[in-house]
């Protein structure tokens, strides 16, 4: 391994992902107050239930991935080189289970609050992650793994 290779170097991501949701968060608050506030339409128990479920579920898609990069002993900031693959866990169902967690996250805050506009904003959030992570990282990872990679890209999708 040639750590000047930049195969090596890990995916060209120069932005914090999470930092995209944080402003998500941050717009949908500051929408509430100089916009208008945008409560969510459906009953206040319902929208706290299916908000903390929905933030759970988040939660546990961010930790179980964690958990399998820890395993692994890999680092799940995506500047970081990827030693192998992980096929396992969520990541037999989502190719992005972190972000597809933080968008999760972001709804959740969002029907806990009762803030309609956090929940809109997860949408952006993870369309700017897209941009910034999600295609720099799926270009490293198919230079790096070629194949292998392209027929987990084949059986896997990238989010839902």
């Amino acid at each position: 391994m040639d750590p000047s290779d930049p195969i090596e170097k890990g995916a060209r991501v120069r932005v914090p992902p999470p930092l995209a949701f944080v402003g998500g968060l941050v717009l949908g608050v500051a929408c509430r107050y100089l916009v208008a506030p945008a409560p969510v339409p459906v009953d206040r128990l319902i929208s706290a239930a299916g908000g903390l479920l929905v933030l759970v579920a988040g939660l546990g898609l961010i930790v179980s991935a964690g958990t399998l990069f820890m395993r692994t002993g890999q680092q799940p900031a995506p500047w970081k080189p990827s030693p192998e693959l992980i096929l396992q866990g969520p990541y037999r169902f989502t190719r992005n289970p972190m972000y597809l967690g933080m968008t999760l996250i972001t709804v959740g805050i969002g029907l806990l609050a009762n803030n309609l506009w956090i929940a809109l904003f997860a949408l952006p959030a993870l369309l700017t992650v897209h941009v910034i992570a999600v295609l720099p990282e799926e270009r490293y990872l198919s230079e790096k793994f070629g194949a292998s990679y392209q027929a987990y890209r084949a059986q896997v999708r990238r989010y839902l």
